[in-house]
């Protein structure tokens, strides 16, 4: 497993070792030790599992208090992952970056605490898995809108063909809830 830096400081991107076969495939997903070595210490609480169909963008979600750090792998299918900075007094403060997470590569995103995430499916169907810090509270779980002119993510599909919840469509403008974030770099 290979725990490579992203442009955004403390995010990182899993890459696993695959072992292809005639019969299939072997990758280990998820290795406490090696995380740790790459300075992740979390504790993951939670696994959670969505579904979606093409076009969908899931996002952009955060926790506020303690956060909750996130683990994201795309099992099925393809998803364009987003993660934007949050942190105050970050160098990246407000930046985005995205990542192709498949069920082909494998990879897995490490978003930590003070990062919004989300994510639009590129695939038929994709099956999203991910562990979290901190168990989901509807009282503490808060977004900033998927199309923030200010934080201006470049989904890769277009609309119409973007399919968002009305939550989603309606999230408040970073620059709206910045003031009330506690996310420190």
């Amino acid at each position: 497993m290979d725990v490579r830096d992203t442009t955004l400081p403390d995010a990182k991107l899993i890459v696993p070792r695959v072992f292809p076969d005639d019969r299939g495939f072997f990758a280990e997903t998820f290795r406490e030790n090696v995380l740790a070595d790459a300075g992740i210490h979390d504790t993951w609480v939670q696994d959670n599992h969505s579904r979606s169909s093409y076009g969908v963008v899931r996002g952009l979600h955060f926790q506020i208090g303690r956060g909750a750090a996130k683990l994201v792998r795309c099992g099925r299918g393809h998803i364009w992952d987003v993660i934007v900075d949050l942190r105050k007094g970050s160098p990246t403060y407000a930046k985005w970056e995205g990542f192709d997470l498949t069920d082909e590569n494998m990879h897995a995103l490490y978003v930590p605490v003070g990062f919004a995430h989300g994510f639009c499916v590129m695939s038929d169907v994709a099956d999203v898995l991910y562990k979290q810090t901190n168990y989901y509270s509807g009282e503490v779980e808060r977004g900033i809108a998927y199309d923030d002119a200010e934080v201006a993510v470049r989904w890769p599909i277009e609309q119409p063909n973007i399919v968002v919840s009305q939550r989603d469509a309606g999230g408040p403008a970073l620059t709206d809830v910045a003031g009330g974030l506690d996310f420190v770099y």
